[in-house]
């Protein structure tokens, strides 16, 4: 059909195979060559027959082809629409904008034959109605990017005015389709949506590959049935914002890039959010630097006690300096002034350990074959929670380690996940967040003294390793699957495929920053209530 509407067209075979899995289809897209540019610029309308609810997409198809050969008859054009048919919402535009921008695997994904100029803004559309077509009620606009990328607020602004002033269609975000506008739980609810959604950096529709390529883009999706609206109304909208588009004479870039929506027409930008994951990363250095500080104090030369080190009263007494303060002359036992060398050997080692012990559950949780990735719920439980308590007793049984020791690994790990943290706020809030909320808890950690009985020692010991197993990434995977009803096993295998293909680092983080910090916490635990040589 695009080719009778008078298109340049071509097609483009895409074959993605992970963990015995194949993901193939075929794109199809043509050209609408502007008669007052010469190709260094254009749009992208495009449309996918499987939407990202799994729904055949009826009327967003038809009305796709519909407005192709529309535009074609105008004159008015100053940029090239790329028209994009895609098998689905995921895999079929990844693999197209990939081939676009010339970072495609070729030997997953064919090149392109026929291409246009730099991408300046791109519009999907899902409209799951049946092909006799079907009124709707509101617009539900769909702006979530890969790994938490959003697209310049400009874009969703003139989308919502065009459908609020000239449609007098209400538009709703993340999906909160009854919404007050000054009902606080309703805008707490879409804020939490938002955070939720950016903290997954999974792929929220056929829009999201297309940021990584820093073009804005969305997805406009219709809601409800028999409503006042119909394909006249969704076309208009879709023709003004595609006007708008061909406007620009440059990138959308006066706006925010950082924002939380709380309604279609009220957001948070960057400035108000950020201090509090700022705050989270911060308390990790600092806690670091406590714990440096006191990893240099002399009586911690001794092996690892029961309780606070003591120091000699006699020695005390004996070896004192004087210090002249704004109360007077101060006498301070020289033993407080000293500073103990630092062995920062066997910590390095022991979270270096703890960080390869991470990579390794990641590269096995990337499935070489569908097998591993359906017993990944098994094997990641096992060695993400028995693995450091069983390397705890073998690293504390076969080296002597010290009360110093300990500390160090504490402050290495809190000093790594506090700058991680904190770099990762400025690209991804959300998962910063999450993530610091989650390991917060690590920050008082601290050894459980050894001066107990056995039998209380594990009485202790057991519900306090399972209680710290819900900080672990698989805990985060098992709520996850509680609250969204799919299935651990799913999870993981989306997880394997968002990071083959669509380059989503949600896993890689989680294994990466998360889990050895809690390695390392656990650690940290256990050291007072196993038996040293």
């Amino acid at each position: 059909m695009l080719e009778q509407s008078g298109l340049k067209v071509a097609s483009q075979q895409y074959n993605y195979n992970h963990a015995g899995l194949w993901k193939n289809g075929t794109n199809i897209y043509g050209i609408i060559q502007a008669p007052r540019a010469d190709a260094t610029e254009a749009m992208v309308l495009l449309a996918s027959s499987w939407n990202m609810d799994e729904k055949i997409n009826y009327s967003g198809l038809a009305l796709v082809f519909s407005l192709a050969r529309y535009f074609k008859r105008w004159s008015l054009w100053s940029k090239d629409i790329i028209v994009v048919i895609s098998p689905d919402s995921t895999f079929g535009p990844r693999a197209w904008v990939d081939a676009y921008h010339d970072a495609h695997d070729q030997k997953s994904v064919a090149p392109l034959s026929i291409k246009s100029g730099a991408l300046q803004g791109a519009v999907a559309i899902d409209y799951p109605a049946p092909p006799w077509g079907q009124r709707f009620e509101k617009l539900h606009i769909v702006y979530d990017g890969v790994n938490g990328q959003l697209p310049n607020l400009d874009l969703v602004n003139s989308v919502v005015n065009i459908a609020n002033n000239q449609g007098g269609m209400d538009c709703t975000v993340q999906k909160v389709h009854k919404h007050n506008s000054d009902a606080y739980m309703d805008r707490l609810s879409t804020l939490f949506r938002g955070m939720m959604s950016q903290a997954i950096g999974h792929s929220s529709g056929a829009h999201s590959s297309f940021m990584s390529y820093h073009v804005d883009a969305i997805t406009i999706q219709t809601v409800g049935e028999d409503g006042p609206h119909d394909e006249m109304s969704l076309g208009r909208l879709v023709e003004g914002t595609m006007r708008s588009l061909n406007n620009l004479l440059e990138h959308f870039h006066q706006s925010f890039f950082f924002y939380f929506m709380m309604h279609s027409l009220r957001f948070v930008s960057i400035g108000t959010y950020l201090p509090s994951a700022m705050l989270l990363a911060g308390n990790f250095t600092i806690s670091a630097m406590f714990l440096w500080f006191l990893s240099g104090r002399p009586a911690l030369k001794s092996v690892i006690t029961h309780g606070p080190p003591k120091i000699k009263k006699a020695n005390a007494e004996a070896e004192i300096q004087l210090l002249k303060s704004d109360k007077g002359v101060v006498a301070v036992p020289k033993v407080e002034l000293e500073t103990a060398d630092r062995d920062l050997m066997k910590p390095l080692l022991i979270v270096l350990g703890f960080h390869l012990l991470g990579l390794y559950i990641f590269y096995i949780q990337s499935g070489k074959s569908v097998e591993i990735v359906y017993q990944m719920k098994g094997i990641a439980t096992v060695l993400s929670i028995i693995c450091p308590i069983g390397l705890s007793i073998v690293i504390t049984s076969i080296s002597r380690l010290t009360h110093q020791h300990v500390i160090l690994v504490q402050t290495f790990s809190l000093l790594f996940l506090g700058g991680a943290l904190s770099t990762l706020a400025t690209i991804n809030f959300s998962q910063a967040l999450f993530i610091g909320l989650a390991t917060s808890p690590l920050s008082f950690v601290r050894p459980i003294g050894r001066n107990l009985r056995p039998m209380w020692r594990i009485l202790i010991t057991i519900p306090v390793i399972v209680l710290f197993s819900f900080l672990t990434p698989m805990g985060a995977i098992g709520l996850t699957s509680h609250i969204a009803k799919i299935s651990v096993k799913d999870i993981l295998i989306k997880l394997a495929w968002a990071w083959k293909v669509e380059g989503v680092w949600t896993g890689l983080l989680m294994w990466l920053i998360w889990y050895p910090a809690w390695c390392c916490g656990l650690f940290t635990l256990l050291s007072g209530l196993i038996p040293f040589n």
